[in-house]
């Protein structure tokens, strides 16, 4: 009988060999029915990490659910979802945890279909290297071609090639190495550098654990062999001390830290930091960890940094190393997957977080998207779901970053849709377009609050919104006739001075319709900087191009003006016949009838403009303007 000292200090030891132990995170992807699953079921099967009740309920689900006639089906080891079950596919991305004497391993399963490719790059984000599956019997498909473009995208430099069910062609040498030259070439156009390739056979159990004995002209490991002896090389560049702060950590007033993980290099107490975007400098005083201070932390570390000096360093800023700081830019070039049912619009504004920062942002301009089964770059307007495009993107503050192909933390980042809080998009900064520390606003001798003061007016932009025909030009001219015979600066613009002047090269599509309104805001912010009152008259038909237009403007000098008007007086009042027009289908994306209109939420002027006279609405309003900005006519 073993001494209970000795079994303690046996299971001690195990526990700390298991603690440090290497961890691979790997993704299995490929095309529908390649095997994906089943390769997941026969490691997790094999490797006796299943519990009896887990057998047990294998075995039934096998007789109720399988595809083997009767025999145990490994796949639904993964497959979950009751749906996945139900279709014999994946469609969610299914994390698995196993370990061998060597290594642990997380691996995510990634759906095959092409709907649910976003879920597959969510597998991918992570990872280090790739199982690709290819069908012995089909060679590579449109699905492979696609994974392998995205696991190339998101950085991935290891892929381990699965050529599975060999047993249905006959374990021919001949077909396993076409298969294998041409992905081969594939990995080269995608710039994939290293690839191991291993023919096998995931539900007879062939090359998976150990090698085969069938294949004797492969002399190469097994997958489990690869898996556990492949080298982890997650730090690709020496780019230095980086620590994104999650968290200003102040428990009482004598101390302040700056809580975080390091994503890049280390730190020692004494080194020189410097905080960006804020370019502020100070010594590391002390480095706080979860056991006790410590004199030195790098990379992956959690630790809380105190500093000499009391500077101003918020969450979402990045301490670096004083002698190898991180870039500092407001414009991207950047690689972009679209995740939503709704496309990409360039000029909407959306959420961006990167690292601990969550700020505004927009995609000014694709300039390509990929057909990733091709790797053809092709013209675009917009991307929908699945696409993928190479975009230039403008953020409304200036953020520390690194190119994602130095790191992964400081270069990847997600767009969140500013209504629903969904994530539309993951995407890769490639490069700056500029830096922001080169770009500069000019004081101007002349502010905007002298020129207000020579007008005797506060500036105030009204921004009148709603369907063609609801009256708002009409309304907008009396207003603006109003305030000028009372003394006021105003100015009007809509379609008959923008249309066919600054935006004349705009046509009415989804996309084309966010970049007219992108630019009219712009305009109208630099009449209101020059004290005017600026009355701007567009159906503006979508929410998130007004919120974008109000949060130009300082607080209280924007006001959108709801001209609520039913369509059917809308079409009664159109003498040009528009609407009658785009019913017959002679006219598209219009309004109203085939392109949607947003009714606003919260409007700071809402009138009905049905059955009241346009007269009596325009003073009415006039009236509550002059209210706003003072009466003060010298």
């Amino acid at each position: 009988m073993i001494p209970a000292s000795e079994a303690a200090l046996d299971l001690h030891d195990y526990l700390r060999m298991h603690e440090t132990k290497d961890l691979l995170r790997f993704i299995t992807c490929g095309s529908v029915d390649d095997g994906k699953s089943t390769l997941i079921g026969r490691l997790l099967h094999d490797s006796k990490l299943l519990f009896d009740d887990q057998l047990a309920a294998l075995e039934t689900d096998s007789q109720r659910h399988g595809t083997q006639n009767g025999q145990i089906d490994f796949a639904l080891l993964v497959d979950g979802l009751a749906a996945e079950r139900e279709q014999g596919i994946t469609i969610d991305v299914a994390y698995r945890f196993f370990g061998t004497e060597k290594r642990k391993f997380i691996v995510a399963d990634c759906p095959g279909h092409e709907q649910y490719t976003r879920n597959m790059a969510t597998g991918a984000s992570t990872a280090d290297l790739a199982v690709v599956l290819v069908d012995a019997r089909k060679g590579l498909l449109t699905q492979t071609r696609r994974h392998s473009y995205i696991v190339s995208l998101l950085g991935i430099r290891k892929v381990l090639l699965a050529v599975n069910k060999m047993d249905l062609m006959d374990y021919r040498h001949d077909v396993f190495a076409a298969i294998e030259a041409d992905y081969r070439e594939l990995a080269t156009q995608l710039g994939i550098k290293e690839v191991q390739c291993i023919p096998l056979s995931a539900l007879l159990g062939e090359n998976v654990m150990r090698r085969s004995s069938v294949m004797g002209w492969y002399a190469g490991p097994s997958l489990l062999e690869h898996l556990e002896n492949v080298g982890i090389d997650r730090d690709v560049r020496d780019i230095g001390f980086r620590l994104p702060v999650q968290w200003v950590n102040r428990p009482n007033q004598n101390f302040r830290g700056f809580a975080g993980s390091i994503v890049s290099g280390s730190v020692a107490v004494g080194d020189e930091i410097v905080a960006l975007p804020s370019g502020r400098r100070s010594q590391v005083a002390s480095i706080v960890a979860f056991d006790g201070d410590l004199q030195r932390a790098g990379e992956g570390q959690a630790v809380t940094l105190t500093l000499a000096d009391e500077i101003d360093i918020s969450r979402g800023d990045v301490l670096c190393a004083a002698r190898q700081p991180a870039e500092v830019a407001d414009q991207f070039a950047s690689h972009v997957l679209w995740m939503d049912d709704a496309p990409l619009l360039p000029g909407r504004p959306y959420w961006l977080k990167i690292g601990t920062r969550t700020l505004s942002a927009t995609v000014t301009e694709i300039k390509h998207k990929v057909d990733v089964n091709t790797q053809e770059r092709l013209a675009a307007k917009r991307l929908q779901l699945n696409e993928v495009g190479y975009c230039n993107l403008n953020l409304d503050q200036p953020i520390a970053f690194e190119p994602y192909a130095h790191n992964k933390a400081l270069g990847g980042f997600i767009l969140i849709d500013r209504q629903t809080n969904a994530t539309v998009a993951c995407g890769t900064i490639d490069f700056a377009l500029r830096r922001a520390s080169n770009i500069h606003w000019h004081s101007l001798e002349i502010d905007r609050h002298a020129r207000s003061a020579s007008k005797g007016q506060a500036p105030l932009c009204l921004w009148f919104t709603g369907l063609s025909g609801s009256g708002k030009s009409t309304i907008a001219n009396l207003v603006d006739r109003r305030l000028h015979a009372l003394g006021y600066h105003s100015y009007i613009l809509d379609g008959d001075n923008v249309r066919h002047g600054l935006n004349k090269d705009l046509g009415f599509t989804a996309e084309d319709r966010v970049e007219n309104i992108r630019r009219v805001a712009e305009v109208a912010k630099l009449m209101a900087d020059a004290g005017l009152i600026v009355l701007v008259s567009f159906i503006s038909p979508f929410r998130a191009e007004r919120r974008m237009a109000r949060e130009l403007f300082a607080a209280g000098e924007f006001a959108e003006v709801f001209i609520d008007t039913p369509i059917e007086v809308c079409e009664r009042r159109d003498a040009k016949g528009l609407y009658a027009k785009a019913r017959a289908g002679q006219i598209r994306n219009f309004t109203g009838i085939d392109s949607p209109y947003e009714l606003p939420e919260h409007a700071d002027f809402h009138l009905r403009n049905a059955d009241v006279a346009a007269d009596a609405l325009a003073q009415q309003l006039v009236d509550q303007v002059v209210e706003r900005i003072g009466h003060g006519k010298a």
